[in-house]
């Protein structure tokens, strides 16, 4: 696994007003945290910060950070966005063993034909789009693939029916539902019909006469 490498300043002001113009002049304030490291206050180049996360791995790309020296193996957590622009406004480093598990999140791709489904006038319905996993930083697949072929109607495939590459767990609801069926408009409809077809012909069935 390629790790990126990012360089920080530390000799900046604390304070919003200077956060804007660190901003303004190309750079992102953030902050480096970690088990057993002092809070670091810190800014980074805005160009070479999404350089580090344009990878497969994106933002659970591990970066080596330099600052006043030191290295620190880090990972992008919360970031803050401008609420207009959607630019990146600030970032949380949390420094992380590469041999100690994390919990990252990672996008959902759905594959496959649901066929029973599909024949049946049913709907696929994605209920998660990502999900929580418990990895060594290494390990932390780009996605997670949930296979629908052998959904049927009425069937549900939930987190703990993924596929998970080795050395990899759910750190989530393992009952949780990732994609669901349900009855399409058609289904429904062919439904409706049939109860209809059905009415007149109950009503023209002759009453029963009562036994003595």
């Amino acid at each position: 696994m390629t790790q990126a490498t990012l360089n920080a300043l530390t000799t900046r002001d604390k304070g919003s007003r200077n956060s804007r113009r660190l901003r303004a002049a190309g750079s992102i304030p953030g902050v480096v945290y970690g088990e057993g490291v002092a809070p670091l206050v810190v800014s980074v180049d805005a160009k070479e910060f999404r350089t580090s996360v344009s990878g497969d791995q994106g933002l659970n790309s591990l970066i080596t950070l330099t600052a006043d020296g030191k290295s620190y193996t880090v990972l992008a957590r919360e970031l803050q966005r401008h609420k207009v622009r959607g630019t990146v406004a600030h970032i949380d480093f949390q420094v992380v063993d590469p041999n100690k598990p994390v919990i990252a999140t990672v996008p959902v791709h759905m594959i496959g034909d649901a066929v029973e489904v599909r024949h049946a006038d049913w709907e696929i319905d994605q209920q998660l789009f990502s999900v929580e996993l418990k990895a060594r930083p290494a390990d932390v697949p780009t996605h997670v693939d949930a296979d629908i072929s052998h959904l049927t109607p009425g069937a549900t495939l939930h987190v703990g029916d993924l596929a998970l590459p080795a050395g990899v767990e759910a750190a989530g609801d393992k009952n949780a539902a990732v994609v669901s069926t349900r009855q399409g408009r058609v289904a429904l409809v062919g439904g409706g019909q049939d109860a209809a077809a059905a009415a007149p012909d109950a009503a023209a069935a002759p009453a029963a006469t009562p036994s003595a």
